[in-house]
């Protein structure tokens, strides 16, 4: 079976049923409703497929093929197959970059079929992206209010000078890879500095892994090894301008190279997230070897400053952004050792992660180490900004003393924070995400040009400035650094011109309005973060523009996500959040919201008012919400942190241990809001301690069907740890997408959740069975491996298939017949591809000899001009049912008014490349002139 990184491919018919049904019933079981299945459509003539689409194959190979007019880049954002609004699957790319395949199974519906990478539709018309435009577009090229400067300022280089050295060690091998991964890495230290130093550790993200010097974008590919003739794509070097301003500041840092995982990491269920964990804690052992041991070290590594291995900060870029967070959770809470590439001891500790424009497939961020997102406004790969998860992912998870805060930098994209993924800058051809389609309109905020974009140059330094912000709060301990990170409202001005807005959870917040949480809402709606129904969906699915906070996971609807959507026509309604338990405001010295109004939108005013388990209220003052620049193709939808002091409250004598409701009263004549979360904010920066949690692992179970009988398998799901803690379990139907499910506390040793699954042996050829279980931690809890389950491998050979002619000498309007038959009847759909030859001798049929409308359904071409129709694609695809042996494929013919001689086509069983399968009789068909 092939499979992408988190596969998602449903292949089982009755056997999801068992699945299903051992979790019916349960108590606390809740079903997520998915849109209804529609039916399957096919390739056949009554229901062609969309242009660019194809269903190729045979037997396990049967796939669905898009292909792109234009090569999508190699990025961190999956590609993704959706279908009828809910996803089919990972597809598989090739190495030409235009083509994506996707293993299909039974009944696999193929309506309104899309393809989209975090969130952003790749194969929209040319000059479309599938939303609508927005209404004020000429507004967002107006960029956000400059802060005032904060006391102190990161971004400006220490006192020491640095130097600069690299390394290779022999390469490692990693679980799941068949090819050894690099140890390679750049160092920067500071020159001359004494005792022991901080480390901070870069990873690059998911790129081009080769190129050929001298060569152009064509020449670059995602191979490993790289072939002969071409050099590994030095991506680990493109973060040497933020090396050196940490070096310049004390720190020992390092890059590493990560190449090896990128061109192996297509068929890993997690994207590579281990692996990279993995990778990190390999090169963190080494310089732990090193720093016990000096004499070990490679050349490069004693120039520098001795390593202080106690105080480590990750920086990870996109899928590093989810590695080093997998690093960081692997390295507090240990993974199944079968999955794991590093089984040594831990001998660091890690202070926190910069996580920049990351990817977060597993939703699973670590609650209890600090991090700060950088989230570029003009993302055009991991578009959908779903990094924020890692400060909304946290909340009410663990302890909340960790700071987590999002950094929404206005108009950067993706590729700029490195080098050698810059134009102008890189070794290797490389290109700007945030690409302009030449057909349609400039984007008002993240075209090159506009006011809001930022230049390379600019966009690094914003970027280097806030990872040493990062360092110097969660490393040195400086909380004069805060104020730039935690939402107050401070800026740095060596990053200037950018615009930098930041938010965060954690840190000394206390209390906590969460719509995630038991909470009855009047006045407002409480709605959904991911639901296909637009009346609790937050966001319509319609809507010009998306959220960060509502970025999709692995189901069409998901529980426990949220937020208070108010909606007025006229000021003074007030909307009123009121917890199933009072919350307690004591010690804090403001209350903080995290609040959203559209793009582009200005002076959207409200009245904040608590109250008191008493009854007393107090009304703590007026907040005023301007939304971010935004387009149809930006995720501008992003809380900005608002905070009033709640002295009104304290000598209006309340209660704020026990504070019961909070009210928002619109005071402009119309608009929109969202309200993602409020808390009591005090000043500083609390040491974050970890928490002994049990940690979550799903597998997977690949088991052979058998001949006969039927075997129940039980999917693997193992805990780790100490204690014991929440966590939602979600079993998914393959066939519907539908999600059961079930809220379970877990402990170490214990089996959380028994799923069942059927598997029935039989000797007729069918397609692999996969049944899925996926996990999110509610509280006091990790999840490594989020998804996991039994696939039922088929091991039945497909069936022999031949082609016989039935009717293959006709008179014009006469139909030419074959009969495509198997040795052998299959339980899956057998899908069989025709291709019509150049005739040896004579005349052709051409593509004015047959039904036009035949002609259009098969190769999406009119007659004219005429060809023969071996120059006209056609490349046709038949089926032949479950169970059935026997189908025909015909070619209908048309009379005409011209003398002609006789005319033949030549058809050929083919692959799924259109290559003429060997020892199978090409077909002649043969069509005359009527009498």
């Amino acid at each position: 079976m092939r499979r992408g990184p988190l596969n998602r491919t449903r292949r089982i018919g009755v056997t999801a049923l068992a699945v299903l049904a051992a979790l019916a019933g349960s108590p606390g079981l809740a079903q997520a409703q998915q849109p209804p299945q529609a039916k399957p459509l096919t390739a056949e003539a009554d229901s062609p497929l969309p242009p660019g689409w194809r269903v190729t194959g045979e037997g396990v190979a049967r796939e669905l093929v898009w292909r792109s007019d234009r090569a999508v880049p190699v990025g961190d954002a999956r590609v993704e197959f959706h279908a009828d609004g809910r996803l089919l699957g990972v597809p598989k790319a090739a190495k030409d970059g235009h083509t994506f395949r996707l293993a299909l199974g039974k009944a696999t519906p193929l309506k309104d079929l899309q393809v989209l990478a975090a969130g952003r539709r790749l194969d929209a018309p040319a000059g479309t992206t599938g939303t609508k435009k927005p209404r004020n577009s000429a507004a967002a090229a107006q960029p956000p209010a400059r802060f005032p400067a904060n006391s102190v300022d990161p971004g400006r280089p220490g006192s020491y000078r640095t130097v600069t050295g690299e390394y290779d060690l022999d390469p490692v091998k990693l679980p799941g890879f068949a090819q050894p991964v690099e140890m390679q890495a750049v160092v920067v230290a500071p020159e001359g500095a004494t005792g022991k130093r901080p480390l901070a550790l870069f990873l690059h993200g998911r790129h081009t892994t080769c190129f050929k010097p001298g060569g152009s974008e064509d020449d670059v590919t995602i191979d490993w090894p790289c072939s002969a003739g071409t050099q590994p794509i030095p991506s680990h070097k493109g973060y040497l301008k933020d090396q050196k301003l940490l070096a310049s500041q004390g720190y020992v840092t390092v890059s590493i190279s990560a190449n090896g995982i990128n061109g192996q990491d297509g068929d890993a269920e997690d994207g590579g997230a281990q692996a990279r964990s993995s990778l990190v804690r390999q090169h963190l052992a080494k310089w732990a070897g090193w720093a016990a041991h000096p004499g070990s070290a490679p050349a490069a590594v004693p120039d520098a400053a001795e390593a202080d291995l106690s105080r480590v900060l990750l920086v990870g870029h996109s899928r590093g952004g989810e590695g080093v967070n997998r690093a960081a959770m692997d390295s507090l809470y240990p993974p199944p050792a079968a999955q794991d590439g590093y089984r040594g001891p831990v001998r660091w500790k890690i202070r926190g992660t910069v996580l920049i424009g990351p990817t977060i497939f597993g939703q699973n961020p670590v609650a209890d180490v600090p991090s700060t997102t950088i989230l570029p406004g003009c993302d055009g790969d991991v578009s959908d900004l779903q990094g924020e998860v890692y400060v909304d992912g946290t909340r009410g998870v663990s302890r909340g003393t960790a700071l987590h805060s999002a950094v929404y930098v206005v108009g950067a994209n993706h590729n700029f924070f490195n080098t050698e993924w810059t134009p102008g800058k890189s070794e290797a051809p490389s290109s700007d995400d945030f690409w302009d389609d030449p057909e349609g309109q400039p984007d008002p905020v993240c075209s090159t040009g506009t006011r809001t974009r930022l230049t390379a140059d600019r966009q690094h330094q914003a970027g280097a400035t806030y990872i040493a912000a990062a360092a110097r709060l969660f490393v040195a301990g400086d909380d004069r650094v805060r104020p730039l990170l935690d939402g107050s409202g401070r800026r740095a001005p060596s990053a200037d011109p950018a615009r930098v807005l930041t938010h965060a959870v954690g840190a000394r917040r206390t209390g906590g309005f969460l719509p995630d949480a038991p909470v009855k809402v009047t006045g407002g709606r409480l709605c959904s973060a991911v639901d296909p129904d637009p009346a609790r969906a937050c966001l319509n699915p319609d809507t010009s523009g998306s959220s960060p906070h509502f970025a999709g996971w692995q189901t069409e609807k998901e529980t426990g996500r949220g937020a208070v959507a108010l909606k007025w026509s006229a000021p003074g309604t007030a909307a009123k959040v009121r917890p199933a338990a009072p919350v307690s405001l004591s010690g804090a010295k403001s209350l903080a919201l995290r609040v959203f109004v559209p793009p582009n939108a200005t002076g959207t005013k409200l009245d904040v008012a608590v109250t008191d388990s008493s009854g007393r209220r107090a009304k703590l003052g007026r907040v005023q919400a301007d939304g971010l620049p935004g387009s149809e193709r930006t995720a501008s939808y992003w809380a900005r942190e608002l905070r009033v002091p709640l002295t009104a409250a304290t000598r209006a004598g309340l209660d704020l241990r026990h504070v019961k409701s909070l009210e928002l009263t619109p005071r402009s004549r119309s608009g929109r809001a969202w309200l993602m979360d409020a808390w009591g904010w005090a000043p500083g920066t609390p040491v974050a301690r970890a928490a002994t949690l049990p940690r979550v692992d799903i597998g997977r179970l690949s088991v052979k069907e058998g001949d006969s009988g039927t075997r129940t398998y039980h999917i693997p799901v193992q805990v780790s740890g100490h204690d014991s803690g929440k966590v939602r379990f979600s079993v998914l139907d393959p066939g519907t997408g539908r999600a059961k499910d079930k809220l379970v506390t877990v402990r170490p040793g214990s089996n959380p959740i028994d799923v069942p699954v059927k598997v029935k042996g039989d000797t007729h050829f069918g397609y692999d069975e996969q049944n899925d279980l996926i996990a999110k931690a509610v509280r006091g809890a990790v999840i490594g491996s989020y998804r996991g389950g039994v696939t039922a491998v088929n091991d039945d050979p497909a069936p022999a298939v031949t082609m016989a002619p039935v009717t293959d000498r006709v008179t014009e309007g006469g139909t030419l017949t074959w009969r495509i038959s198997l040795s052998e009847p299959a339980d899956v759909d057998i899908w069989q591809p025709v291709r019509a030859l150049p005739v040896t001798e004579g005349a052709e049929l051409s593509t004015k000899d047959v039904d036009p409308q035949w002609l259009t359904d098969h190769t999406g071409d009119l007659p004219d001009p005429e060809r023969a129709l071996s120059k006209a694609n056609v490349w046709v695809w038949t089926s032949i049912p479950a169970g059935s042996t026997t189908a025909d494929f015909v070619v209908p013919t048309v009379k005409d008014q011209v003398a002609e001689p006789a005319e033949s086509v030549r058809l050929a069983l083919t692959d799924d490349n259109a290559e003429p399968l060997p020892d199978h009789p090409v077909r002649t068909g043969t069509v005359v002139d009527a009498p």
